[in-house]
């Protein structure tokens, strides 16, 4: 078997990707998720922190990596005990830099004394931090000024570590990325997103020198993935979303942050029901319940708990469901506080209706979620438009379900006007799902024979 680290140095050196069979060998079975929670395990049994997921596996497999950064290295050593880096795979520092290796000295910080300062990796450090500042938010410049860079984070002369300019921009795109979803939909952004995320991993590897800085980063990174997660979500790649949320939650749980915590299982309660796992559903609402107790917000606990609510619905127990409910009042009833979560914007009382709508609808009661629904639309700001899409989409199927065709086609209607402005798969395969309910009508009614004609068309059946 040959390795990585047996190509000339002249390859080494060219930047072309090598693969690495070898490092591929030592996950054995492992899939590269797995394998990734190990490497996390590995780190907090010597007291490393690193954000390892399944991309990080797969791109040092894949040679894109050629050497990793000191943290990687010590716990790739901890790991797999006697082997160097060109036992592991992986291409000489020396040889990837270019320059001998520096000396190995340790450093320190006042928040950590005594501890050694990870570098950075030698293919990710100054080059792929001002990525992030251009390459990453620029990525989605084709949506105009929604994704702007901070002016302290333009490119130039980067840190070796991570700092204030390149933390604020990891929040920013955050920030972008709901905003851009809100108006716009998933549709066209999830990739450009995915992007962001990743320049955001290269700089948790390369580490910061403050303790508050570090938390932040981390947090950011999270939300980033929490964000690419519900893209990947709402575009109908639950696969993707179930990591990305996975990973999440992982950092939280890593940085002991449990309002991302409660976030993470928020998703993954709402991705677990579109999926039909609804027992999971619960189970992850209620986890996210028990990690938001200490946190001073009752509009999360509110939305967690219709989370809970809905996935009792989707196993048919209206009792469960309508104790659940019965708790999200009580909570949203209070009203916001003064520390709501900054994701939690969307929150009001038409995303409450339209969850309520969802457990009904789920309970095949369809005057109540009929009525629920109605009131979503009714009581949805105008700019949050992909939402007013999706309640008008979820009235159309209720009505179509009650048994109110003319009232479907027409809400249907309304919904594939709104789809001109945002792109989302899920919403349109709502309303393939209302039109294949709404066929019989056709012959009858000139407003269904109207929406069902739209649908036929390419740009109305891909949203």
């Amino acid at each position: 078997m040959t390795s990585a680290s047996s190509a000339s140095p002249g390859a080494a050196g060219s930047g072309a990707a090598v693969p690495n069979p070898t490092f591929r060998a030592l996950r054995g079975d492992r899939s590269p998720a797995e394998f990734a929670a190990a490497v996390r395990r590995a780190a907090r049994e010597i007291g490393e922190r690193v954000s390892c997921d399944a991309r990080y596996i797969g791109r040092v497999e894949a040679g894109e990596i050629r050497c990793p950064n000191y943290a990687y290295e010590r716990v790739f050593r901890h790991m797999f005990p006697g082997r160097d880096l060109t036992d592991l795979g992986f291409t000489p520092r020396q040889a990837v830099r270019g320059r001998p290796a520096r000396a190995t000295t340790p450093t320190t910080t006042p928040e950590q004394p005594g501890h050694t300062a990870p570098g950075p990796e030698p293919e990710e450090s100054d080059v792929l931090r001002r990525a992030f500042m251009t390459g990453g938010p620029a990525a989605v410049a084709a949506l105009g000024p929604l994704w702007p860079v901070p002016a302290a984070a333009r490119p130039g002369p980067a840190p070796v570590r991570a700092g204030e300019p390149e933390i604020a921009a990891v929040e920013q795109a955050v920030r972008t990325i709901r905003l851009v979803d809100d108006r716009h939909g998933a549709h066209g952004i999830y990739r450009r997103a995915g992007e962001s995320l990743h320049h955001a991993h290269c700089l948790l590897d390369a580490g910061v020198r403050r303790q508050d800085l570090g938390d932040r980063l981390h947090r950011g990174a999270g939300e980033l993935a929490l964000s690419v997660g519900w893209l990947a979500h709402d575009s109908g790649r639950f696969a993707d979303a179930r990591s990305y949320y996975a990973e999440a939650l992982a950092t939280a749980r890593m940085s002991g942050d449990p309002a991302l915590e409660a976030h993470a299982f928020c998703n993954t309660a709402f991705l677990a029901g579109d999926a039909g796992r609804h027992r999971e559903a619960v189970r992850a609402a209620q986890a996210g319940q028990q990690a938001a107790r200490g946190l001073p917000s009752d509009q999360l606990r509110a939305l967690l708990a219709l989370r809970e609510a809905g996935g009792w619905a989707g196993l048919g127990d209206r009792r469960g469901c309508e104790q659940a409910l019965a708790r999200a009042a009580s909570l949203f009833d209070r009203g916001p506080g003064t520390e709501e979560p900054e994701w939690m914007s969307f929150f009001g009382p038409a995303e409450y209706a339209w969850l309520e709508a969802q457990c009904w609808s789920a309970l095949d009661d369809w005057p109540r979620a009929v009525h629920s629904a109605r009131q979503a639309v009714q009581l949805q700001e105008p700019h949050f438009v992909r939402n007013r899409a999706l309640f008008t989409a979820a009235l159309a199927g209720g009505l179509a379900r009650g048994g109110r065709p003319e009232e479907a086609a027409a809400a249907g209607l309304g919904t594939l006007d709104l789809l001109t402005q945002v792109g989302s798969a899920r919403i349109t395969g709502m309303l393939t799902a209302t039109a294949r309910r709404l066929r019989p009508y056709a012959a009858g009614s000139a407003e269904v024979g109207e929406f069902l004609s739209r649908m036929e068309l390419p740009d109305a059946a891909h949203g």
